[in-house]
C-alpha cells in the first residue's frame, strides 16, 4: 500500500502543485528502510535517532511540515495519540506500530504546551532539536 497527500498551498513552489506525492518524493527510501529497521522490535524507537537515520533532521522547517501534513490523517493540524501510534507505518505502510510507551514519549518530546497534541511547529521543533 501506498501513502500519499496532497500538496498545499504552502508547497507551491514544488512543481506539481495539486498533485499526489509519496513520502519517498521527499525522503530516500533507503534511509526510510534503515531507519525502520533500526527500530523494528518493540520499544526501541527513538524519535532523534529515527529522525537522523531517515534524513528528516535534515530537511528544511518546510520539508518537515510536509512530513507532518502527511502523517496528519485527519488533516486536523495536529497529531494525537492514534495518529502517533501509526507513525511509523506512514513512513511504510507494513512497519510496526508504535507501543504505548513510545507513543507517549513522543507525545511527551513534542507537546511542548501540554495539550496532548503536537502541532506542526512543535513537531517541527522536535525534529530539529
Amino acid at each position: 500500500m501506498s501513502w500519499h497527500l496532497l500538496r498545499t498551498p504552502s508547497a507551491s513552489a514544488v512543481p506539481g502543485w495539486g498533485e499526489k506525492m509519496s513520502i519517498t518524493d521527499i525522503l530516500s527510501a533507503e534511509d526510510i528502510a534503515a531507519a525502520l529497521q533500526e527500530c523494528q522490535d518493540p520499544d526501541t524507537f527513538e524519535p532523534q535517532k529515527f529522525f537522523q537515520t531517515s534524513g528528516l533532521s535534515k530537511m528544511s522547517a518546510s520539508q518537515v511540515k510536509d512530513i507532518f501534513r502527511f502523517i496528519d490523517n485527519d488533516q486536523s493540524g495536529y497529531l494525537d495519540g492514534d495518529e502517533l501510534k501509526y507513525f511509523l507505518q506512514k513512513f511504510q505502510s507494513d512497519a510496526r506500530e508504535l507501543t504505548e510507551s513510545e507513543t507517549k514519549s513522543l507525545m511527551d518530546a513534542a507537546d511542548n504546551d501540554g495539550d496532548g497534541k503536537i502541532g506542526a511547529d512543535e513537531f517541527q521543533e522536535m525534529v530539529h532539536s
